[in-house]
Protein backbone atom coordinates (compact mmCIF):
# COMPACT_ATOMS: atom_id res chain seq x y z
CA UNK A 1 0.00 0.00 0.00
CA UNK A 2 1.22 3.39 -0.99
CA UNK A 3 0.05 6.76 1.11
CA UNK A 4 -0.03 9.70 -0.07
CA UNK A 5 -1.54 13.61 1.49
CA UNK A 6 -2.95 16.10 -0.24
CA UNK A 7 -1.21 18.48 1.51
CA UNK A 8 -0.67 19.74 5.08
CA UNK A 9 -2.24 23.73 6.70
CA UNK A 10 0.39 25.90 6.28
CA UNK A 11 -0.65 28.17 8.84
CA UNK A 12 1.37 25.84 11.04
CA UNK A 13 0.30 24.08 14.35
CA UNK A 14 0.09 27.38 16.81
CA UNK A 15 -0.58 29.30 13.90
CA UNK A 16 3.24 30.20 12.81
CA UNK A 17 2.83 31.19 9.34
CA UNK A 18 0.36 33.90 10.40
CA UNK A 19 2.52 34.95 13.18
CA UNK A 20 5.39 35.55 11.01
CA UNK A 21 3.42 37.21 8.69
CA UNK A 22 1.81 39.71 11.14
CA UNK A 23 5.56 40.39 12.42
CA UNK A 24 6.62 41.03 9.25
CA UNK A 25 3.66 43.84 8.17
CA UNK A 26 3.80 44.99 11.85
CA UNK A 27 7.94 45.42 10.96
CA UNK A 28 8.69 43.32 14.25
CA UNK A 29 10.75 41.06 11.69
CA UNK A 30 12.79 41.63 8.21
CA UNK A 31 12.24 40.13 5.29
CA UNK A 32 14.95 37.99 5.44
CA UNK A 33 13.75 36.66 8.40
CA UNK A 34 10.13 36.24 7.01
CA UNK A 35 11.65 33.91 4.74
CA UNK A 36 13.66 31.99 7.44
CA UNK A 37 10.32 31.56 9.13
CA UNK A 38 8.36 30.42 6.85
CA UNK A 39 10.77 28.14 5.44
CA UNK A 40 11.07 26.44 8.30
CA UNK A 41 8.03 25.96 9.12
CA UNK A 42 7.69 24.06 5.42
CA UNK A 43 10.66 21.98 6.15
CA UNK A 44 8.88 21.06 9.42
CA UNK A 45 5.70 19.54 7.59
CA UNK A 46 8.05 18.14 5.15
CA UNK A 47 9.42 15.97 8.01
CA UNK A 48 6.54 15.12 9.97
CA UNK A 49 4.91 13.66 7.27
CA UNK A 50 7.79 11.66 6.22
CA UNK A 51 8.12 10.53 9.64
CA UNK A 52 4.89 9.84 9.87
CA UNK A 53 5.36 7.23 7.20
CA UNK A 54 3.78 9.13 3.97
CA UNK A 55 4.98 8.00 1.08
CA UNK A 56 3.81 10.41 -1.77
CA UNK A 57 4.59 14.11 0.13
CA UNK A 58 3.06 17.01 -2.20
CA UNK A 59 5.36 20.00 -2.90
CA UNK A 60 4.85 23.25 -4.81
CA UNK A 61 1.81 24.55 -2.58
CA UNK A 62 3.25 27.37 -0.66
CA UNK A 63 2.15 30.55 -1.00
CA UNK A 64 2.83 33.62 1.30
CA UNK A 65 -0.73 34.55 1.07
CA UNK A 66 -2.98 33.63 -1.82
CA UNK A 67 -2.40 30.64 -5.05
CA UNK A 68 -4.15 33.16 -7.70
CA UNK A 69 -2.09 36.03 -6.67
CA UNK A 70 0.86 33.82 -6.99
CA UNK A 71 0.22 32.99 -10.64
CA UNK A 72 -0.65 36.68 -11.57
CA UNK A 73 2.54 37.33 -9.61
CA UNK A 74 4.47 34.64 -11.39
CA UNK A 75 2.89 35.33 -15.10
CA UNK A 76 4.21 39.25 -14.33
CA UNK A 77 0.27 40.34 -14.29
CA UNK A 78 0.93 43.61 -12.44
CA UNK A 79 -1.59 46.15 -12.59
CA UNK A 80 0.08 49.31 -13.41
CA UNK A 81 -0.64 51.77 -10.59
CA UNK A 82 1.85 49.40 -8.84
CA UNK A 83 4.75 50.78 -11.38
CA UNK A 84 5.82 47.52 -11.92
CA UNK A 85 8.69 47.61 -15.00
CA UNK A 86 9.55 43.84 -15.16
CA UNK A 87 11.42 41.59 -13.27
CA UNK A 88 11.14 39.84 -9.80
CA UNK A 89 8.01 40.78 -8.44
CA UNK A 90 9.50 42.64 -4.24
CA UNK A 91 6.96 41.27 -1.76
CA UNK A 92 6.20 44.66 -0.53
CA UNK A 93 4.42 44.63 -3.78
CA UNK A 94 3.14 41.27 -3.60
CA UNK A 95 1.54 42.27 0.00
CA UNK A 96 0.29 45.70 -1.74
CA UNK A 97 -1.59 43.65 -4.03
CA UNK A 98 -3.01 41.43 -1.45
CA UNK A 99 -3.44 43.54 1.51
CA UNK A 100 -3.43 46.92 0.20
CA UNK A 101 -0.76 49.56 1.82
CA UNK A 102 -0.73 53.32 2.33
CA UNK A 103 -0.66 54.46 -0.98
CA UNK A 104 -2.47 51.70 -2.84
CA UNK A 105 -5.69 49.47 -2.32
CA UNK A 106 -5.35 45.86 -2.99
CA UNK A 107 -6.54 44.80 -6.11
CA UNK A 108 -10.06 43.14 -6.84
Amino acid sequence: MTTSSLGYPRIGEQREWKKALEAYWSNSISEDDLHAQLKEIRLNHLRKQKKAGIDVIPVGDFTYYDHILDASVMFGLIPKRYDYSGGPVSIDTYFAMARGNAELLPVK
